[in-house]
């Protein structure tokens, strides 16, 4: 079993924590201290080693980070996460809402003067340089410090040392060398002569690697630095490597030789301000190194999936959505009130491990029975677990990481008879979903442009959802992955062969959750008779997993909603059928029937 319940944090943990890190503070005349979800690397999943918010404030969301003064302690989190908060942190913290509360807002709301610490290592360069702005003026001043956490912290796990392992061409559709050269000469066009890259993903893609240093994403931790003559240096733990083919073009060195190697290097040297430790900033400066911000080579073409990548992906979605199915018909057999949320998740990574091919899901599965379901990113543990009863939504969102690709599904499903308040809210969030997978939209539109699309029918009666509509997933990597995004903060135009998510929800605290989930993949648009725009582009489905149909008003359909839904599921009988067993074969024809 690869998810566990156990909880990993409790309120009580924080006050005396809390107490100790005012006590650092106090000892280096510090009048505050800010502590962040991230890790040097700056990816949104952190090793146990690293989490160091989840350590102070009991708070375990993916986002997130605290701001301790003398007398207050802020945990600022965004949508996904203001009703989990509330019950994981003790009353010392103080939830704020994030970002529409900006950290430099709030300090001065507070009153705050003096020094702020932290540590450079754990903030990029885009954050320090605004924070810096936007306390021009005040009397407030940041103060880069060694990490305050990490002495306290006397039970702290040991740094992840899983070993490297290849990841082939036949799954990556583009070797190793062929990567470096594009990139370096992405470097070369721009007149820099070299990037630090500090995303492990980054590394991972550009080296056709895999590892399994973070829990349910399978990279490696390293840092590295990209020469415009393709060459790589790498800085890890050199043991990680040993089971890896020399490559003269890579050279592995210890993370001890990463900061002299930074001093060494001729400049300009690429940083990416979203994604660069401001520490790398801090040496390079003091080594007199030219520096030159501009985005991390290897993110975009990591984004566009090869053709070899999308064929993975359509091969992976179909595998899962039988195990899917598999599950769901295994759901609907049981009578409501006799399955906890634990039994659920137990359940559906059986049946994806039954595929043979199951290498770890792709993150912690959340099963959100009734009031549950409206914890964004809820995870069950012994203490939390609850049957889902009768009329009651269980949201569950799932997904695996094969070898051939990442996948992740949300299906909201009916426990006995639902609310008429739930199905007309359902039947929102589902036009919404239907709107983003129908729509065409020249080159140059961006996640910002089409977020809306999901959004109107909620609008439209009052209602909203606290996230974004999708984020984009990695090829056998994090299945968060950017830049590509569909979300009013994303301004990277969407390209052929970017993977995201199409989740757009709806959230009534205490009562229930709904958010349905497809991987679409930006493909050119057939072209149109008629047409004056060419060239535009679409999304294909990835996803093929029945709708339960049990929780739509028809009425509220529009004719072209119903007819797209009545292909969709007509398409999920026709892939799905000769993968299922004879009951999960008869329950689906039942399950992707026309609506009445």
């Amino acid at each position: 079993m690869f998810q566990t319940f156990t909880a990993t944090a409790s309120p009580e943990q924080g006050p005396p924590r809390l107490a100790a890190l005012r006590a650092a503070m106090a000892e280096r005349g510090l009048s505050g201290y800010l502590v962040p979800k991230a890790d040097q690397h700056q990816g949104e999943y952190v090793a146990a080693c690293d989490d160091r918010l989840a350590w102070l404030t009991g708070f375990t969301g993916s986002a997130g980070f605290a701001c301790v003064l003398t007398d207050m302690a802020g945990v600022f989190v965004d949508g996904r996460y203001r009703v989990q908060v509330r019950d994981q942190v003790a009353d010392d913290f103080t939830p704020v809402d994030w970002p529409e509360v900006r950290l430099a807002d709030w300090l001065k709301a507070q009153g705050a003067t003096g020094r702020i610490g932290f540590d450079p290592w754990l903030h990029t360069l885009y954050e320090i340089d605004a924070l810096y702005r936007a306390l021009e003026g005040t009397d407030i001043q940041l103060e880069p410090v060694a990490n305050l956490i990490d002495p306290l912290w006397e039970d702290r796990p040991a740094p992840p040392r899983a070993p490297a392992t290849e990841h082939p061409e036949e799954f990556a559709g583009t070797s190793a060398a062929e990567k470096r050269a594009t990139c370096a000469q992405t470097l070369k066009d721009a007149g820099h002569s070299a990037a630090v890259l500090t995303l492990p993903d980054s590394l991972c893609w550009l080296l056709n690697i895999r590892g399994a240093d973070i829990p349910r994403i399978p990279i490696v931790q390293a840092f590295g630095i990209l020469h415009d003559d393709g060459h790589v240096e790498v800085f890890s733990d050199v043991e990680k490597f040993a089971d890896l083919a020399p490559d003269r073009e890579v050279t592995i060195a210890d993370w001890s030789a990463f900061e002299p190697a930074l001093s060494q290097l001729a400049g300009p040297v690429r940083l990416d301000p979203q994604s660069c430790p401001d520490a790398v900033r801090r040496i390079l400066s003091a080594a007199n190194v030219p520096i030159a911000e501009a985005p991390d080579p290897c993110v975009l073409p990591k984004a566009c999936k090869t053709e070899t990548e999308i064929a993975g992906a359509r091969a992976a979605h179909l595998r899962d959505g039988a195990a899917m199915c598999e599950f769901l018909c295994w759901l609907d057999a049981q009578p409501p009130g006799s399955l906890t949320e634990i039994d659920v998740v137990t359940a559906l990574e059986g049946f994806r491990r039954a595929t043979n091919a199951l290498q770890d899901i792709s993150f912690e599965t959340i099963a959100g029975a009734g009031p549950h379901g409206a914890i964004v990113h809820y995870r069950v543990t012994e203490d939390t677990n609850r049957a889902a009863g009768d009329g009651e939504l269980l949201l569950v969102d799932s997904g695996g990481q094969y070898r051939d690709g990442t996948t992740d599904i949300t299906r909201t499903i009916a426990i006995g008879t639902p609310t008429e308040e739930a199905r007309a809210a359902f039947t929102r969030v589902l036009q919404g979903m239907i709107a983003i997978s129908r729509v065409r939209f020249p080159h140059g539109i961006a996640g910002r442009d089409l977020d809306a699309l999901a959004r109107v029918p909620l609008w439209s009666a009052g209602q909203d959802y606290g996230h974004g509509t999708g984020h984009g997933v990695g090829a056998y990597l994090s299945v968060h992955e950017g830049p590509q995004r569909l979300s009013r903060a994303s301004t990277v135009p969407l390209q052929a062969g970017m993977i995201l998510s199409n989740e757009p929800g709806f959230y009534a605290e205490g009562k229930f959750g709904i958010r349905i989930e497809n991987l679409i993949v930006v493909t050119p648009a057939p072209q149109l008779e008629g047409a004056t725009v060419e060239g535009m582009l679409s999304f294909e489905t990835l996803t093929w997993v029945p709708i339960d149909r049990r929780l739509i008003v028809t009425e509220m359909l529009t004719q072209a909603e119903r007819d797209w839904l009545d292909t969709y599921h007509a398409e999920v009988a026709r892939r799905m059928r000769p993968r299922l067993s004879e009951s999960a074969a008869r329950w689906l024809a039942d399950a992707t029937a026309p609506l009445g």
